[in-house]
Parts: structure tokens; C-alpha cells; sequence
């Protein structure tokens, strides 16, 4: 039986960028949801759900031991903030667009709630 919750519900991110270029970093709030994330949060699954945004190459840093992920997306500012009138043009906001995604925990066994 497939099991659905929010990326936030068991991780945390925070987008960061240089230049015309967006880093993600994505942490799992506990070790046992490492390989979930790890299975739903690819660089294909962001470029289908975020295509529109994220124009260039997306490159997925795996952070194993620290049970986290580093997003590196090409071309996703609209040229970078001094280039850009995006209204968020450091893609500060890229963080909660991730954290918003479905993510399949039903193979994490867990003792209870998939939270902290």
C-alpha cells in the first residue's frame, strides 16, 4: 500500500544560489527517510514537476552519511539577481516548492508517526 506525506513533514531545506544557478539543500529529519527521499526527490522527478522554473542541468549531491541531498540547477534564475526582475530572484522560495512534493515512506518502518 503506497503511503504519501509532504517533503516537510520529514525534512527540512534551504535554497540558496550564485549567479544564474540555484543550490537546494534537502535534509531528512531522521535517517530512516534517508532512502525515501533519496528514491522520490531525483533530478527527473524536479524537472517534471518544475520544469517551467528549472531550464537547465540538475545535478543531485548525495550527503549519505548526513542523510541529506544537494540540488545544484543550472539556469534557474532568469540570469541571477543582478540579471533578473523575478520577484525572487535568489529562488529562495525553490526550498518550499520541494518541500511541498509527495514523497512514498510506505517501505520506512516506522513506530509511529512520520514526523521528527
Amino acid at each position: 500500500m503506497t503511503r504519501l506525506v509532504k517533503l516537510h513533514e520529514i525534512a527540512s531545506a534551504r535554497a540558496g544560489d550564485k549567479g544564474n544557478t540555484s543550490n537546494i539543500s534537502v535534509w531528512a529529519y531522521h535517517p530512516r527517510h534517508y532512502p525515501a527521499i533519496k528514491a522520490g526527490l531525483t533530478p527527473q522527478r524536479l524537472k517534471s514537476a518544475f520544469g517551467a522554473l528549472f531550464k537547465g542541468e540538475i545535478r543531485r549531491y548525495e550527503l549519505e552519511t548526513l542523510h541529506g541531498f544537494n540540488f545544484v540547477i543550472e539556469n534557474a534564475l532568469e540570469g541571477g539577481v543582478n540579471a533578473s526582475l523575478n520577484l525572487d530572484a535568489h529562488g529562495k522560495s525553490f526550498s518550499y516548492l520541494l518541500l511541498d512534493l509527495d514523497i512514498d515512506v510506505s517501505s520506512v518502518n516506522e513506530p509511529g508517526a512520520t514526523g521528527r
